[in-house]
């Protein structure tokens, strides 16, 4: 029977579970509730809610056809233009954005009122990115860099400061990097740090436990970008590292283990992970 060791920083993020809280308060409410895009990136909790009558709304179209009910902004944040089409629409509006992504809308906001090139550092395509750049004023336009390709191939314009935010889940190393190169080009850059402390500690968590076990688990949503950047980690350092999203995914090792080791998204419910962690303890 192998040992297991599960992160003490597995499973919900205080932003996800705020935000998946708020959406079973309001169906108590008795009316037809919406989210714009899936609540948090866990197919097991959308289907759950499905299931009590909250629709997923999937794009800015759809929403322009809905004429009552609730919106419940999800945990990644949205563009300011489908917050203020949600309220014009004549629709309750509920905002679940994690309050540290909302605090990026904020600093992006100021920074772009005060005439600085906006830099993401992040995944152009994750909606929490997507979120982010929608909070530039027209005119505006941020930056989305996500490789040191883009970082080292970015040109500023002359005489423009720089403010540097970060997509909260991305990795923290790479994130210094980057912003080392844009301090090499000798631009005058504004770093804001935005990503969320516990990111960080459930990285380096995570890179602690791989470096002490035979096999390690990754548990989370085939889309959750945390996930994806804690199985990167993980894979460096253990090369024996499985990504599932529930049990059903786990595939037993043909080789003799001794350790295992597990940790899980932010969007994992602990339902999930005490699961796979049973069964671990049973037949691994």
């Amino acid at each position: 029977m192998a040992e297991v060791i599960l992160a003490k920083t597995a499973g919900f993020c205080f932003g996800v579970k705020r935000a998946v809280d708020m959406v079973y308060e309001q169906i108590a409410s008795g009316d037809q509730i919406y989210t714009y895009g899936p609540i948090i990136h866990n197919e097991q909790v959308v289907n759950d809610l499905y299931s009590k009558g909250v629709r997923v709304i999937e794009s800015e179209d759809e929403l322009r056809s809905i004429r009552e009910g609730t919106v419940i902004i999800r945990s990644h944040g949205v563009p300011k233009r489908i917050q203020d089409l949600i309220l014009s629409q004549g629709l309750t509006c509920v905002d679940a954005t994690c309050p540290f992504v909302k605090k990026i809308h904020n600093v992006v906001l100021e920074a772009a009122q005060l005439d600085r090139q906006v830099v993401i550092i992040g995944s152009d395509t994750h909606p929490e990115v997507e979120g982010i750049k929608g909070w530039c004023p027209e005119g505006h336009e941020a930056v989305v860099i996500g490789t040191k390709e883009e970082a080292e191939l970015f040109f500023a314009p002359a005489n423009r400061d720089i403010c540097i935010v970060s997509q909260t889940t991305f990795n923290q190393k790479k994130f210094q990097e980057f912003v080392a190169i844009f301090e090499k080009k000798g631009y005058h850059v504004i770093v804001v740090n935005t990503i969320c402390n516990a990111t960080f500690e459930r990285q380096k968590e995570a890179e602690k436990i791989a470096s002490e076990v035979d096999a390690m688990i990754v548990i989370g949503g085939i889309n959750s970008s945390n996930t994806q950047k804690l199985y990167e980690i993980c894979k460096r350092v253990c090369s024996n590292t499985q990504y599932i999203q529930t049990l059903d995914d786990l595939k037993r090792s043909p080789d003799s283990i001794s350790r295992v080791g597990i940790t899980a998204g932010a969007s994992t419910p602990k339902t999930i992970i005490e699961e796979v962690q049973k069964y671990v303890r049973t037949y691994f």
